[in-house]
């Protein structure tokens, strides 16, 4: 079920990407598979580190334009093959982070001819950051990353 958006602090969009959920599912959790997808390119994934668990880490390491990013977070909700939600406004243990930026949800299900409906949602605390958020780039960057996840998922078929 998709969660009621509210247009001033979420941003969110839906595609059907051409490979199983399943598959999709075990890129977003299987640490050795996010490098691959998990920022636009040439931008590069340099570290991953995961507890796939809710309280769990989602610790990500970037190399944008030769500076290392740290993304700290945290899951909160895990539910297998259909949902993913982890925040940057927590790190593992529930310590608050001290300039959290927002809270990600993934919602898969079965789409027809075997692919999966993939829907993204990104929630701000506050329309300034949503729109500092959608001014970044939300839309391209993301949209890259399903088309980076989806292209690498149909890879692993092969």
């Amino acid at each position: 079920m998709t969660p009621e958006l509210d247009p001033d602090t979420d941003l969110s969009f839906t595609r059907t990407l051409a490979a199983p959920r399943r598959l999709i599912w075990e890129c977003w959790t299987d640490p050795k598979h996010i490098p691959h997808f998990f920022v636009p390119a040439p931008h590069k994934v340099t570290a991953v580190d995961i507890d796939l668990r809710a309280g769990g880490r989602f610790n990500t390491t970037f190399d944008v334009d030769g500076n290392t990013m740290d993304n700290k977070g945290v899951y909160l909700e895990v539910a297998p093959f259909e949902k993913l939600v982890f925040t940057d406004a927590y790190t593992e243990g529930w310590k608050p982070a001290p300039e959290p930026f927002m809270t990600a949800i993934l919602l898969l299900a079965d789409a027809p001819d075997g692919g999966t409906t993939y829907t993204a949602i990104a929630r701000h605390r506050t329309p300034d950051t949503r729109k500092a958020h959608e001014d970044m780039g939300f839309f391209d960057g993301w949209g890259t990353v399903a088309t980076q996840l989806e292209a690498y998922a149909k890879g692993l078929m092969r």
